[in-house]
């Protein structure tokens, strides 16, 4: 049995060629010992099913028990699981890339682990090449999880391809993992982040008002809800807005920073951006001013039809219309108007919160 080849590689500027060489071994099937934040794993193409039945060999694992799958971008995501909820959405932002494994329904099987590590090696090594990886830990099954090089290589040597040393890792600790499979998320293994940082991203509320520009309607909605939730100490709830045809960078308008300097708001400060997928994947409320918005948004992403709503369906202004019109280059006393129906409606939508 010939020996593992080791490469020393500085993990602030990997050396290209090594990193060619752990994809040009992975994608003909073999197997790699990479670095991720937590512990050293063992790498393979997770979509060749024999270097998927070596891994599980090597490590004497169950071959009814799943690996955890490595991504390096979260749009993967969509590629490999379904119904994902908003729980994951909120984690995801928070924690990715970094040491947490989520448990999701899978396409292609009733469940799946994902994990994006917070590691240039492994990230490289995964976009190059170009399929998600499986990545369980370096270690036989029932032992410790490596938290350094030597103890990775200790029981593998001459049973993978290559091994990638990168020196310490930044934890040392496997990733916790969370099951979102069921209606209420469960920490299943705790490991590098706590149960009470996991459960405080759950619990916290992300609201978001979309309009068009993100310089008028939607700022409005977004600086004065957030002053209401300050005066109800409500600091488990999250404000942010965006528009679906924005200028990224401009300013509110001069009107709307008149109108709230008046409610001792400064929107100064406001810097207009487009909406995204990400942002609309991650609030539990989207709270859009036409309809026209609301056809933007769900276009962009239908999985959160059931999370938007006209804003102007929480007032009692003018219901029979519930759009609300975009205030722009109108008159101050258009603007005042505006300002009456968004602020009738956040006084009732921060009553539902």
């Amino acid at each position: 049995m010939s020996l593992t080849k080791i490469v020393r590689i500085n993990p602030l500027n990997p050396e290209v060629r090594y990193l060619q060489e752990a994809v040009d071994i992975l994608e003909s099937g073999g197997l790699v010992i990479i670095p991720t934040e937590t512990v050293y794993g063992i790498a393979a193409d997770a979509l060749n099913q024999k270097a998927v039945e070596r891994l599980a060999e090597i490590k004497k694992r169950a071959k009814d028990k799943p690996f955890t799958i490595a991504i390096e971008r979260r749009e993967k995501i969509d590629e490999l699981a379904r119904e994902v909820p908003v729980a994951a959405y909120k984690l995801i932002d928070k924690f990715w890339p970094g040491p947490l494994t989520l448990i999701l329904k899978g396409i292609n099987q009733s469940t799946i682990g994902l994990r994006m590590p917070d590691n240039k090696i492994a990230l490289q090594v995964i976009a190059g090449v170009g399929k998600p990886l499986v990545l369980p830990s370096a270690n036989l099954s029932g032992s410790p999880a490596p938290e350094n090089f030597e103890a990775a290589i200790r029981d593998l040597n001459g049973l993978v391809d290559l091994a990638i040393d990168s020196g310490a890792l930044k934890f040392g600790i496997e990733s916790t993992i969370v099951d979102l499979t069921a209606e209420i998320p469960q920490v299943i293994r705790l490991g590098a982040i706590n149960d009470e940082e996991i459960n405080k991203a759950i619990v916290r509320k992300n609201i978001l008002f979309v309009c068009t520009g993100n310089t008028c309607r939607s700022v409005i909605a977004e600086t004065l809800f957030k002053k209401m939730m300050r005066d109800n100490q409500r600091f488990d709830v999250e404000v942010f807005s965006a528009g679906v045809m924005t200028l990224s960078g401009i300013g509110a308008s001069q009107s709307t920073k008149d109108i709230l300097a008046r409610e001792g708001i400064n929107a100064s400060g406001h810097v207009a951006r487009e909406v995204t997928r990400e942002m609309l994947q991650k609030s539990d409320l989207i709270l859009v001013m036409e309809r026209l918005h609301e056809e933007a948004v769900l276009k962009l992403a239908p999985e959160v039809k059931n999370r938007v709503f006209l804003l102007k369906e929480f007032a009692r202004i003018d219901e029979n219309n519930l759009d609300i019109v975009d205030p722009m280059g109108k008159s101050m006393d258009f603007y005042e108007k505006t300002f009456a129906s968004i602020k009738e409606a956040l006084e009732r939508v921060s009553k539902l919160i």
